[in-house]
């Protein structure tokens, strides 16, 4: 043997020792992270329990304080958010109060627990509990007011422009919607302008002090930062070693745009900081902001809208997150009204895009169980979408004589939509001066016991969801684009969001998606499918620090206005083979000025123009709406009974009624009428015979539900009306009318159309997103699914959901039952799985049987699934298979 030799096979021995050595090490790695996340499940530690909102609502003792924290330990809570109240003595922020609130970071200090800093008191933040006003009144918000003139030229025009800062005169010609700036025509508080021939709108748009609330101006960091002096630096001065030790985090609540008159919410400094960030004029663009301005509406709309967006999110959150990370702790916090379809003009503009800046993007459920559960997935999506591990939800607070399966239920509906951090509301100083039950108290007799077995569950689920990545197939693109093109200033309440955009049906898609299909999702905001989306192959791949998304199937929800750039990026994974299904409404429009044409273009090409047409009839109506868009008539005949049609406010005392109308004579003998809530007291069922109404079946109450037969009798239209009602409007889920074979003929069936192009993509058109038909179109389209339930139950009062993760280099997924009834059912679950079950109610940990299956030469696992009323299990695998 050579020298050579010896050493090329002494070479081979020291790398394939070395390589062994590599794989040991890794897998020990991989045993120690397996074996801590076992141990973590079995008894979480305290970091990853529950912290209560803690209201400061009576005359504080610091004794008692140190009490109270010691018994919400012994009650497994985590730390607490110390929230100042009505009530509270001393006064909110002078040294006395100040000393108290350091008494109690203290003792939690010693206890191990942590505090999240509340920024106000009581809520919304932003008025520092009045301070802001009495001291920096400069800093309180502004709203844009419009002075409008209609004149008919040739004439000379003069008009006394109103006190506040101007930001523009525009004037438009009605019939061609010609808009010239006439700003440079304002001297001296006049605005004289020759009008030329035509008819013109003239407008002053001018900033001024609103106020409303006390509430600082959001959009301004100048006037936010004097918000953070009189609260977040009035801490840090009073206690600053306990920054970013015993104070973690802090949290701001439900900041609104509402709270301006009209929602108009402005900022003196806007049209210098759009110029500087879009190299344009805004000025020609406001008209928009309250009428119809012609073609560029929705790309004029979509300017300014976002901008305020941008605003706010940099404005309020950004200065409040930059004071935060230099004080080293993390920023979290919700808007309010999160459920709203549209955000745009009374929330804060956008949902997913006002939590880019935040550390941790949060959510409010309360008032009633599932209140906010439409807008969780947005919430916990927007995380996903910037890279953020963490999702907050405040829960329980205002549920009256809440039952102790709530604590639970909501717990479960919330993380298996991607929620994974729980601050319960609410642990009460003073439990005589309660304000909203329930009271989550150590010493509550209905819920103190409860609460340590409650608080090590949030444990075990905060500590395997918080971490890792999420896993799904399907995308649902976010369309703040047509929310945006079709919101305008005007009549309304903004608290309800004003205008509501009939096509906006992307909540119903993702209620769908999550609770009646079962199919995990995303939402996906169209700058984050722009600018950090891929498309490989047939798929697109959205990658960061919280997610490694592959996107098989992607969802256009209902949508009249686009940007184009998302619609590129959609037609191009379409293009190389993806699947693209659309609902509802296919967009025409673009939000970038002149592109108009392609979102035509690109439409045609991916869908049939019949795509663009939907049957008639049947078609309903109703006395009144609540909400338009949200609660229409159209609820009651879609097959979904988790829609519904609700009746405006205040109709206590005025006639309620759902009418449909066949577009031809029908026969038919019975009505079965599904009512949300128990408030019918007498109703009739009432046909038209071509000449009158005449009644078929009347009767007392509806709730749950109501068959009524009768006749057969033939009529082109049928109508249920409500002639009193317990408490003011009435809340109907469906309104079915069955033939003589016993056929629904109110049930209006969708459109459907499918094309297929040279690639092998596919395009679905369905002209409303029904659960059962998108169901169909997922099995075609994405036959091998990460999770599919076999049977996929029907539950009751309550849910059956999913969420899975890869944490520690295992697949975990997380299955809910928040139902009152037993679930027993099989689930398959993409590739080759070893698994074992893990129980978050004791921290048991035992076997499960699987079986191998084979979809389409994938390999695929079988997991049968029976498990109790309001129950839960994670299934966690031994190795990844993502």
């Amino acid at each position: 043997m050579t020298y050579i030799q010896i050493l090329l096979d002494r070479s081979l021995l020291f790398f394939v020792l070395l390589i062994f050595a590599m794989l040991c090490i890794r897998n020990a790695s991989a045993d120690t992270s397996a074996d801590i996340l076992r141990q973590d499940f079995i008894n979480p530690p305290l970091k990853y329990h529950s912290r209560p909102l803690w209201f400061w609502n009576g005359p504080l003792d610091a004794d008692k304080t140190r009490k109270m924290l010691q018994d919400s330990k012994a009650a497994s809570y985590g730390g607490v958010g110390i929230l100042p109240s009505p009530n509270m003595t001393p006064a909110f922020m002078i040294p006395e109060y100040l000393d108290q609130y350091k008494a109690a970071v203290e003792e939690a200090a010693k206890l191990g627990m942590k505090c999240c800093l509340y920024d106000e008191y009581w809520f919304p933040s932003g008025s520092a509990g009045g301070l802001l006003a009495q001291k920096y009144p400069e800093a309180l918000s502004k709203r844009l007011d419009m002075l409008e003139s209609d004149v008919t030229g040739p004439m000379e025009v003069s008009i006394g422009v109103p006190a506040g800062t101007l930001m523009g005169v525009v004037a438009m010609e009605m019939g061609t919607y010609k808009r010239i700036n006439i700003t440079s025509s304002v001297k001296n508080g006049q605005m004289s302008w020759s009008a030329p021939a035509g008819k013109w709108k003239i407008m002053i748009f001018t900033c001024v002090r609103d106020g409303g609330a006390g509430l600082v101006d959001y959009l301004s960091p100048e006037a936010v930062s004097k918000f953070i002096k009189l609260t977040y630096q009035a801490y840090y001065d009073r206690f600053p070693s306990h920054f970013g030790t015993t104070i973690e985090s802090a949290f701001y609540d439900e900041p609104a745009l509402y709270h301006v008159q009209g929602g108009r919410a402005w900022t003196d400094k806007f049209n210098e900081k759009f110029r500087q960030a879009n190299h344009y004029d805004p000025i020609p663009l406001y008209p928009a902001l309250w009428y119809d301005i012609g073609p560029e509406t929705a790309s004029a709309r979509h300017a300014l809208f976002d901008f305020r967006t941008e605003l706010y999110s940099k404005g309020f959150i950004k200065t409040i997150e930059d004071w935060c990370h230099a004080h080293h702790i993390q920023l979290t916090g919700h808007v309010d009204q999160e459920e709203l379809v549209n955000p745009v003009i009374g929330q804060c503009g956008d949902l997913m895009k006002a939590f880019e800046l935040q550390d941790i993007p949060g959510i409010d459920e309360i008032g009633f169980y599932g209140r906010a559960s439409r807008a969780y997935k947005i919430v916990s999506s927007a995380a996903c979408n910037f890279g953020r591990p963490h999702v907050m939800t405040e829960c329980y607070g205002a549920m009256d004589n809440m039952p102790q399966s709530v604590l639970y239920k909501e717990a479960m509906d919330l993380f298996a939509k991607g929620i994974n951090t729980m601050v319960p509301h609410a642990v009460w100083y003073d439990p005589a001066k309660i304000v909203f039950q329930p009271d989550l108290s150590p010493g509550s007799e209905k819920y103190g016991s409860e609460l340590p077995a409650f608080n090590q569950y949030i444990g075990r689920l905060e500590r395997m969801l918080q971490n890792g990545r999420h896993v799904s197939d399907i995308g649902v693109l976010y369309p703040i684009a047509t929310l945006q093109a079709g919101s305008a200033f005007g009549p309304g309440d903004p608290y309800q969001g004003i205008t509501t955009p009939k096509e906006a049906d992307y909540m119903d898609v993702g209620e769908a998606l999550s609770l009646q299909i079962r199919r995990d999702f995303l939402y996906v905001h169209p700058e984050t499918l722009e600018s950090k989306c891929k498309v490989i192959g047939n798929e697109i791949r959205l990658k960061n620090e919280v997610c490694d998304e592959r996107f098989k199937v992607f969802i256009l929800p209902g949508s009249r206005a686009i940007a184009w750039s998302a619609l590129r990026k959609i037609k191009n994974f379409y293009d190389h083979g993806g699947r693209v299904i659309s609902t509802t409404l296919l967009p025409d429009k673009s939000v970038e000025p002149g592109r108009d044409a392609d979102v035509k273009k690109a439409i045609a090409e991916m869908f049939a123009p019949e795509a663009l047409i939907k049957a008639e009839y049947p078609k309903v109506t109703a006395s009144s709406s609540w909400k338009t868009g949200e609660y229409d008539a159209a609820m009651t005949i879609d097959g979904d009974v988790g829609t519904r049609w609700n009746a405006a406010d205040n109709e206590k005392d005025k006639p309620q009624w759902l009418e449909i109308d066949f577009g031809a004579k029908r026969t038919f003998r019975k009505t079965i009428i599904k009512e949300q809530f128990d408030r019918t007291c007498t109703y009739r069922i009432q046909y038209w015979n071509g000449d009158t109404w005449i009644d078929c079946a009347k009767g007392n109450g509806l709730f749950p539900e109501k068959a009524d037969t009768f006749g057969p009798v033939t009529g082109t239209r049928i109508r249920l009306c409500i002639d009193s009602v317990a408490s003011d409007s009435a809340s109907i889920r469906e309104f079915e009318v069955f033939d003589l074979a016993g056929r629904n003929i109110a049930l209006s069936e969708p459109a459907i159309r499918v094309r297929t192009n040279g690639a092998g993509g596919q395009s679905w058109f369905i002209s409303s997103p029904r659960a059962s038909v998108l169901l169909t179109i997922l099995d075609e389209a994405l036959p091998s699914a990460d999770v599919r339930f076999e049977d996929n139950p029907v539950i009751k009062d309550g849910n059956l959901s999913y969420i899975h993760k890869v944490n520690d280099g295992r697949d975990v997924y997380f299955f809910a039952n928040s139902s009152d009834t037993e679930v027993d059912t099989n689930v398959v679950l993409r590739g080759q799985l070893n698994l074992e079950a893990w129980d978050p109610h004791t921290g048991a940990i035992f076997p499960v049987d699987c079986s191998l299956l084979d979809i389409n030469g994938l390999k695929s696992t079988r997991v049968h699934l029976r498990f109790g009323a309001v129950r839960s299990v994670f299934l966690v695998s031994k190795t990844s298979n993502n």
